[in-house]
């Protein structure tokens, strides 16, 4: 396998080929080949951005007929067929069924690009400089956006620039399960000299991918939205990760019933790994004045045409969200089992997550690479997250067939029995 060239030119920075050092040629749903003709089952799905698998066909041949047709691929932000069939979808199978009044900002096509335009239009709509987020919260790498990421990794590397705009508050479950943050919340809010900028919006993750997959409980969700519509504060949930399906509804926040102010989504949206994103406004928001928000590739036309592909297909009605939340529960069971084996080993682990967004928490990183690098070897792609990389993490594609999805974590417990 010729890795040299590669290994010679890449940056430092890479990540994801250190975890996984083959050279792949191919990939069908939740499988991946190597260069070696080995196969993989994958649980990584592109951290999310394959929830329709690998060149899922469906969608695949939406994109060729469009460019056999000639199809318009880039034109900025002017309009298109493309564009209309995309708006139109979006909103009569997923707005409206929902009960739904949004307008739609195409930003640049990454998920750090939405929350870019989100925090800046919360801004510009109520005149407010700050940004409330939380713990363990991850929502991009550039300067507005990291501005309200936790994690210490990615805030040091500005060479010393600092992250302004943003204020850290507990997530749920952050001071234990019986300490309801959102209490310290109210409470600065109510004291004008708790030190607390009277916020624009809060932004939230209902389920933290990057976090370690924390999971926000229905009613502190609940309690938020509420503490926001009472101090006349912005929600902006951002599903980049966690939405389209993810966790077992188009959106993570229906699990809660929660009507945000701006949505913002990416990874998944385009339904076959195409950069693309988006961010959802109640209409009074969009204060925008015409060309104050662009960017060169805020008009994917061809992202555009695998996403309405993918609503057709699979949102047309609940089928398919009902048959992730069916694996969703076999992941759930199977999770626990392997939490139970490790803590009876003496390792303490738990498991957690909503559909199939989940984590098996083993407390040490190094622990946790250990499985994931006993995994790769047996033919399992998956990573950690979390603040020390301690969660090992499945985010397997949706349409993963119930045989791969067995085969994979077989290998998952091989692993881990392997480790203790």
């Amino acid at each position: 396998m010729q890795t040299q060239t590669l290994e010679r030119m890449e940056s430092g920075v890479r990540t994801y080929s250190r975890s996984f050092p083959v050279v792949f040629t191919k990939a069908q749903n939740a499988r991946l080949t190597d260069e070696d003709g080995r196969e993989y089952i994958d649980f990584l799905a592109g951290a999310g951005t394959l929830n329709y698998g690998h060149n899922n066909p469906h969608i695949k041949q939406a994109m060729l007929d469009y460019l056999s047709d000639d199809g318009i691929v880039h034109a900025l932000d002017m309009w298109s067929v493309g564009k209309r069939d995309y708006l139109e979808t979006l909103e009569e199978l997923i707005l409206k069924p929902r009960g739904l009044d949004y307008k739609i900002q195409l930003p640049g096509p990454t998920g750090t690009n939405a929350v870019e335009a989100a925090i800046r239009l919360a801004r510009v709509a109520k005149g407010r400089h700050n940004i409330v987020s939380f713990t363990n919260g991850f929502h991009g790498v550039t300067m507005g956006a990291l501005a309200t990421t936790g994690n210490r990794k990615f805030r040091e590397a500005t060479g010393g620039v600092p992250t302004v705009g943003g204020s850290f508050l507990p997530y749920d479950g952050y001071m234990g399960e019986h300490t309801d943050t959102l209490d310290y919340f109210e409470k600065l809010l109510n004291d004008k000299s708790g030190g607390l900028d009277v916020p624009a919006a809060v932004i939230v993750e209902t389920v933290q991918g990057e976090g370690g997959i924390n999971v926000a409980g229905i009613e502190w969700l609940k309690r938020l939205e509420k503490i926001c519509r009472a101090n006349d504060i912005l929600l902006i949930v951002d599903d980049i990760q966690a939405g389209c399906g993810r966790t077992g509804k188009f959106f993570s926040f229906e699990h809660a019933g929660l009507t945000p102010d701006i949505v913002t989504n990416s990874k998944s949206l385009s339904g076959f790994g195409l950069p693309f994103a988006h961010v959802l406004m109640r209409p009074e928001l969009d204060k925008w004045k015409p060309g104050q928000y662009n960017g060169t590739f805020r008009g994917f036309n061809l992202a555009m045409v695998t996403a309405t592909a993918a609503m057709k297909k699979y949102w047309s009605d609940d089928t398919f969200e009902r048959d992730v939340q069916r694996k969703g529960a076999i992941v759930e069971e199977r999770f626990q089992q392997l939490a139970g084996l490790l803590s009876e080993n003496g390792i303490p682990a738990t498991e957690r997550g909503r559909g199939l967004m989940r984590g098996i928490d083993v407390v040490n990183g190094e622990i946790a690479d250990k499985i994931t690098s006993k995994a790769f070897e047996k033919g399992l792609i998956i990573e950690t997250s979390g603040q020390d990389g301690e969660v090992v993490k499945c985010l397997c594609p949706l349409t993963i067939s119930d045989e791969d999805l067995q085969e994979g974590l077989d290998i998952l417990e091989a692993s881990i029995k392997a480790v203790i």
